[in-house]
């Protein structure tokens, strides 16, 4: 059901242009204006935006958005990623106050708050982390908090700092299947990802967690199911599935377009393998139907 394309000069695969189905609205909403400019007057920044997610325009237009902390240049240069990368110079100690503000202001019940890497800091930011759930709390406290966090290059005391500060979900993306990472996660480890979890369940046995996948950087699909096994071995609750969407020409190629119905399939095998939700389909992102992806769980 997927569409193919021909070979690159090196073999890699290369999608032909986009499927009808991958077609989404500009943005331009009132709400999603209202919404842009506050970000801008209190100086915050979006992975919406960052990322170039397509779906901006719907999330922003419900006054939902992912705030992005601890600045917008990564350490890391994955090859599937928009996020500018480089030598972050960020310091900023008031962020976590100015979110929580922002978050009480909009009247938000549910808030998904990440980063970049930042491996150049001792704790990899998991303090700001914390820092912000706290301020959420303080100036929302109806509002539920998920977390989607970086890896911290594996250090448990990192991971503890976020924990602590009590979300009520916890997310961390797998990305890719393991024979990819060297490809596509510069800097990450598929082991560390899965320890991750491994720790979070120990700390906190009933803590929702949660990862995602995209598809169609040429991954196979015997490597994908045994990715999301994986996943649901180290507990994993909460699982998305989206299409890889080619940033630039800088950035990977797009290997295979998966097709809605080959979605709904794998969403069937993921429910199957014993997630309590499995959002899938070429337009989810990790954060997209963030709130109605845990209603219930």
């Amino acid at each position: 059901m997927g569409i193919s394309l021909p070979l690159l000069d090196d073999h890699r695969p290369v999608a032909s242009p986009k499927p009808p189905w991958l077609r989404v609205r500009a943005p331009g909403g009132s709400s999603y204006i209202r919404l842009k400019g506050l970000m801008r007057q209190w100086n915050l920044h979006s992975v919406c935006e960052e990322a170039h997610c397509p779906n901006i325009g719907e999330c922003w237009q419900d006054l939902t958005a992912t705030f992005m902390i601890l600045g917008d240049v990564c350490t890391r240069n994955c090859g599937y990623c928009a996020v500018a990368h480089g030598k972050p110079q960020w310091e900023d100690r008031e962020e976590p106050e100015r979110v929580g503000r922002a978050v009480g202001e909009l009247g938000l019940e549910y808030v998904v708050i990440t980063s970049v890497n930042r491996d150049d800091l001792a704790d990899g930011g998991a303090s700001v982390f914390g820092a912000t759930v706290q301020a959420i709390r303080k100036e929302a406290p109806g509002c539920r908090v998920e977390i989607l966090i970086p890896d911290f290059q594996g250090k448990a005391a990192a991971l503890q700092t976020v924990i602590a500060a009590a979300p009520d979900v916890l997310n961390h993306n797998t990305e890719t299947v393991p024979r990819l990472y060297k490809v596509a996660r510069h800097g990450g480890r598929y082991e560390r990802t899965l320890e991750l979890f491994r720790r979070a369940r120990r700390a906190v046995p009933g803590l929702l967690t949660k990862s995602g996948i995209i598809l169609g950087l040429g991954e196979e699909r015997d490597e994908l199911v045994a990715t999301m096994r994986d996943l649901r071995e180290a507990d994993v609750n909460v699982l998305t599935l989206g299409q890889y969407l080619r940033p630039s020409p800088r950035h990977l190629p797009v290997a295979r377009y998966y097709a809605p119905g080959e979605f709904a399939e794998l969403a069937e095998i993921g429910l199957a393998l014993g997630f309590a939700h499995v959002e899938a389909g070429p337009l989810v992102r990790s954060s997209y139907h963030a709130k109605q992806q845990v209603q219930g769980l």
